[in-house]
């Protein structure tokens, strides 16, 4: 049964943390329809295991649009390292996310957060500056080239704040684009440094996690390098750029 409707289809009711996992990395993936406005192809649909079912995002990696800056057919792999740098800093930042197989080829596969479309970046700052302080290191580190205010999102179900869409991440040359600027100079309080210290350890393990087979050796080592920089700063970054805004910037 469900229990709330999206767009005309059925919700399924949320799953259990401990059962999404399993559900994401081995469902069966059914799709109810494209999402309009998203430069890449991407899918709403639901992954079904047995009896537990989920609302989840898929985005082929054939579906992918290319880019002069960006390597071609690795934006789902962006965005599942950028759900393991998530973890890694203990963060939460992104749904959980996974590259599998699906309809139309291998792919990122991201858990649906339910949410208000009319909420974002900009309708939540003044209530939550310190989530976004995170958000603002989590760009920094991941050298995010696209962070719009739409691409946060509040969850209906339990009131965590997300990010989404982090296909354009990781590049080993500067390409910071945020609308989250409103922390420049705020400092990095003890607990974040640690974090950030910890996921610096990581990288240099000669394994480094999951994270060597989704990025480059280049762009490995720019991520040491970014993170050992704000560790180092202790304190959130001024703009590089002219123009440090994505378009649009909603």
């Amino acid at each position: 049964m469900a229990d709330a409707t999206l767009a005309g289809f059925p919700v399924p009711p949320q799953l259990p943390p401990e059962q999404r996992a399993g559900v994401l990395a081995c469902g069966e993936l059914q799709l109810l329809g494209r999402m309009r406005y998203s430069s890449n192809a991407t899918f709403l649909g639901t992954a079904v295991l047995d009896d537990a079912e989920m609302l989840v995002i898929y985005k082929p990696r054939r579906g992918e649009r290319p880019l002069w800056d960006f390597t071609a057919g690795t934006l789902c792999q962006r965005e599942v390292a950028a759900f393991e740098v998530s973890e890694l800093l203990g963060w939460d930042v992104v749904p959980r996310t996974v590259l599998r197989d699906g309809p139309h080829g291998e792919g990122m596969v991201q858990e649906f957060v339910p949410h208000d479309p009319n909420d974002h970046y900009l309708t939540l700052r003044d209530e939550h500056p310190d989530r976004f302080r995170a958000f603002a290191a989590f760009d920094v580190v991941v050298n995010n080239a696209d962070r719009k205010a739409g691409h946060v999102l509040r969850s209906t179900v339990d009131g965590t704040i997300v990010g989404i869409d982090h296909g354009l991440t990781f590049h080993d040359d500067h390409k910071l684009r945020t609308v989250i600027w409103d922390f420049i100079g705020d400092p990095l309080d003890d607990a974040t440094l640690d974090e950030l210290r910890v996921l610096s350890s990581v990288l240099l393990k000669p394994h480094r996690s999951r994270l060597a087979n989704l990025l480059s050796p280049y762009e490995l080592e720019a991520l040491w390098m970014r993170v050992d920089a704000l560790t180092s700063e202790a304190v959130l970054p001024e703009p590089r750029t002219d123009y440090p805004y994505p378009w649009p910037m909603i």
